[in-house]
């Protein structure tokens, strides 16, 4: 893993932004986002759920759906974010940290664990309730692969696209990341993120053996994303005018919608599928250039890319993943494996929508939320870059 995505993760940590909360995502005020597909008409048999989290950023969509498809939902939580979503739905509440009390003597058919950063949230929950559900469902992420082996410093050791690149691609069976040696305490930094997460996984499948599933995200994105590491290119093209994009537009990169992710894994916790799956996307492969010029496909702004080097990008400390959300040159984390979950009955909207959803949804924030963007380069910062750059090409 380079070392920008691991100062974001870092940094993201800090702030309590890693699957980050939210105000008020559109799906929990009951706004439509989509209309519901061939796969959301399936009957299915209603199970009882019991979903930890369910109020932050992705939680709310997981809850929305699983309550279309019939099933009974259970919150458990702390108590204290968006306190007024779901109000039929049943809320327990206690702390991951020191108080379960709430969860015992329950029984569910299946447990959705969204958040947990520290492995012995984990170890305390599941071995509370291995005996109490049939199914334990744990949300990881891509950032457990072993930062030695997926880091490449920027330099490309295959062209894009080639069959090389995709031999060299990260699965599921991938070397895993490790605490450093003689490490203590639970501090989450960019060093110990992908070790946790191993070990919170290595946990609920301890506690459920044959009967956990381990789901490895990657970039989630969407309405409701309060970290604008994928907003940011929607409404910065949707502002419309001179664009910089970074690269040269060959980099791969991976996102998944937050609504195909949960929705997933609610069919998942219906079919009672068990096993470690890579749940990224698309389905294919996708490049910087096609991700850009996807989104402008959502809006009618008049806008111009300006492709600009990554040395010069460099050379003025413009940062990969946070000045430039999304995008990290030569990154293998950018292009993993997805096959098991597709295998399995990953889908995803067009990237038009997701784009067309996140603008609409961030036009509902607070202003100040609109006008200081936790990610992305700065108006007046861009144009200082672009006019740089113009100057610097024409010489």
């Amino acid at each position: 893993m380079s070392s920008s995505r691991r100062d974001f993760l870092k940094t993201a940590a800090a702030a309590g932004t890693i699957l980050g909360l939210v105000q008020r995502p559109a799906v929990a005020q009951g706004q439509p986002t989509t209309a519901p597909g061939p796969v959301a008409q399936r009957t299915v048999a209603p199970k009882r759920l019991l979903v930890l989290g369910g109020t932050g950023f992705i939680g709310p969509h997981m809850v929305e759906y699983a309550l279309s498809r019939g099933h009974s939902v259970t919150i458990f939580n702390r108590g204290r974010t968006n306190t007024q979503l779901f109000p039929d739905v049943e809320k327990l509440v206690g702390d991951r940290n020191d108080d379960l009390r709430a969860l015992e003597g329950r029984r569910w058919d299946v447990v959705l664990d969204n958040h947990a950063t520290l492995p012995r949230w984990v170890r305390q929950t599941a071995q509370l309730l291995k005996n109490s559900a049939e199914q334990y469902i744990h949300v990881s992420t891509i950032s457990v692969y072993d930062g030695e082996s997926t880091s490449m410093g920027g330099e490309r050791d295959a062209e894009p696209g080639s069959a090389e690149e995709d031999r060299l691609r990260i699965d599921e069976d991938s070397n895993l990341a490790m605490l450093p040696e003689g490490h203590e305490g639970e501090e989450v930094t960019g060093q110990t993120y992908g070790p946790f997460k191993v070990m919170a996984e290595q946990e609920a499948q301890r506690a459920f053996p044959g009967r956990a599933t381990i789901v490895r995200p990657g970039l989630i994105v969407g309405p409701g994303d309060p970290t604008d590491r994928f907003t940011y290119w929607p409404v910065r093209i949707d502002r419309g005018g001179d664009v910089l994009v970074p690269g040269d537009g060959l980099d791969s990169v991976q996102i998944i919608d937050v609504r195909d992710l949960t929705e997933w894994i609610v069919r998942l916790a219906e079919d009672g599928i068990a096993g470690t799956f890579n749940a990224t996307g698309p389905a294919s492969r996708l490049a910087m250039a096609e991700m850009v010029y996807g989104i402008r496909a959502a809006t009618s702004s008049p806008v111009r890319f300006t492709w600009v080097d990554n040395g010069f990008l460099a050379d003025h400390e413009v940062r990969p993943w946070s000045d430039m959300p999304v995008w990290i040159p030569a990154d293998r984390l950018s292009f993993v494996r997805i096959d098991r979950a597709l295998e399995k009955g990953l889908t995803f909207r067009p990237l038009a929508v997701t784009a067309r959803d996140t603008i609409d949804w961030h036009q509902t924030r607070p202003e100040e939320q609109r006008n200081s963007m936790r990610t992305g380069l700065k108006p007046e910062r861009e144009a200082e870059l672009l006019e740089e750059w113009r100057t610097r090409s024409s010489r």
